[in-house]
């Protein structure tokens, strides 16, 4: 046996297609094989399509143990996956400790309790059951180098200026009427953002040069999304930066807060990666990185702009929206993404000009964490999906998905038995893992 790699990734991939080779039991925690390995006799030339192949795996609505997401960074591995976007802040807990700021995990990293699926907006009652957990700075560097063993790069993400109630918890001055707020325990957009003061500012650069200092990924996502600008109307901080920088919306606001801690990063010697809403706030560094996903558009002029995009769109690659019209799936949510319709994605959008293929760095399918409150429920939702996903940013758009379910069924299905991963059986949900009497929010395309 003989493998040529180009770098080290590339010889780590090797011995992942070796692996599968080898067959299910050498997917196992221990061996339990008897008598001698073999494999075929031939030669395999591979590489992949994309150079970020990524999941963006959400740890503040529902946190993971770091074990789980040890488990979760191994699962990728045997993917070859290369990206792991890890979402550590929302209004429903902040996952990392910052020594400056001690009240972000002490206050900010557990809630009172959570909504059960998804009820009607203004619905307060919860399942009662405290909720939290953080990672702090030794277990970041842990899960950093763990990754990092494995070919992954960690992509940390800080939210601002919305998605932000955990901090304001902590820190009331953080926020914009100076109430102290509980860590929010529904989902859903929230209209409590952080204030566009100076003292903001420095607290998060004081945020972000701590995440600097633990992660070592190029890039560092500030979120930028569902920003509701609610309460910077008639505010007396909003309304003196306006006259001060000359806006006439608070949407500007909403670029310019973005656009000084992307300057920040910039200082640190990293890249801004932000959710597609940042591109419409302006005022950003010409390096920033567009995640597009409300669809396929902010893609296509952010890379007919000459930025680099990561394509992620709501409607094609969310692996929390639901799997079936199955009677029995659990908490159906958002779009309906069967694992067909993940197989036939294509991250270059047929609407972009050729000349602009090279800004799509790739793409990544999120794992929102509303619904998924424990390993077991990230495992449904992922798996087998992200399976089809790993194709879809690897190879060529060439594929077949009747090729690609043969071999799965076949060959695959058994690895993620020996992994342990609790997949959803392509006939439909196990009985144990249906969630019946649990309300869900279900969408349709147009």
């Amino acid at each position: 046996m003989w493998v040529e790699a180009a770098d080290p990734a590339g010889a780590f991939y090797a011995t992942q297609t070796l692996r599968q080779l080898y067959g299910p039991d050498r997917f196992r925690a221990a061996s339990i094989h008897s008598g001698p390995w073999t494999l075929p006799c031939g030669v395999i030339e591979d590489h992949p399509r994309f150079a970020w192949r990524g999941v963006m795996l959400d740890v503040a609505r529902h946190f993971m143990p770091k074990y789980e997401v040890f488990r979760f960074i191994d699962q990728m591995a045997a993917h070859k996956l290369n990206t792991l976007h890890l979402h550590l802040t929302d209004d429903q807990g902040w996952r990392i400790e910052v020594p400056a700021y001690p009240k972000l995990t002490e206050t900010g990293s557990w809630r009172t309790g959570s909504w059960v699926g998804r009820p009607p907006d203004g619905t307060t009652e919860t399942d009662g059951r405290p909720h939290g957990g953080f990672y702090t700075t030794a277990d970041m560097h842990e899960i950093v180098a763990y990754a990092k063993e494995r070919h992954i790069t960690v992509v940390p993400e800080v939210d601002v200026p919305g998605h932000s109630q955990a901090a304001i918890a902590a820190y009331p001055e953080l926020g914009n009427t100076g109430a102290q707020l509980p860590v929010l325990r529904n989902w859903g957009i929230n209209e409590n953002i952080l204030t566009v003061s100076d003292f903001v500012l420095d607290f998060y650069r004081t945020v972000l040069d701590h995440v600097a200092s633990i992660f070592d990924a190029p890039v560092i996502c500030l979120g930028g999304d569902e920003v509701p600008t609610v309460q910077w109307q008639n505010n007396p901080v909003a309304a003196e930066r306006m006259a001060q920088l000359g806006f006439t919306s608070e949407r500007q606001l909403h670029g310019w807060f973005v656009g000084r801690l992307a300057a920040h990063l910039s200082e640190l010697g990293r890249r801004a990666l932000g959710w597609d809403e940042i591109l419409e706030a302006g005022d950003l560094a010409p390096d920033t990185i567009i995640a597009s996903w409300r669809g396929e558009e902010a893609g296509i002029v952010a890379a007919s702009s000459g930025r680099d995009v990561v394509m992620c769109p709501e409607q094609h690659v969310y692996l929390d929206h639901r799997q079936s019209d199955h009677a029995d799936e659990p908490i159906p949510v958002g779009y309906l993404h069967t694992l067909e319709d993940i197989y036939a994605y294509e991250p270059i959008p047929k609407d972009l000009a050729p000349e602009f293929h090279s800004r799509v760095l790739g793409a990544q399918a999120p794992i929102w964490t509303e619904h998924l409150d424990n390993a077991r429920r990230v495992d449904y939702a992922t798996y087998p999906r992200l399976a089809a996903f790993a194709e879809v940013v690897w190879s060529r758009p060439d594929r077949s998905y009747a090729e690609f379910e043969q071999r799965l069924v076949k060959h695959h299905l058994p690895r993620l038995d020996a992994m342990g991963v609790e997949y959803r059986p392509l006939e439909g949900p196990h009985p144990w893992q249906t969630r019946p009497g649990v309300p869900s929010r279900i969408r349709t395309l147009p």
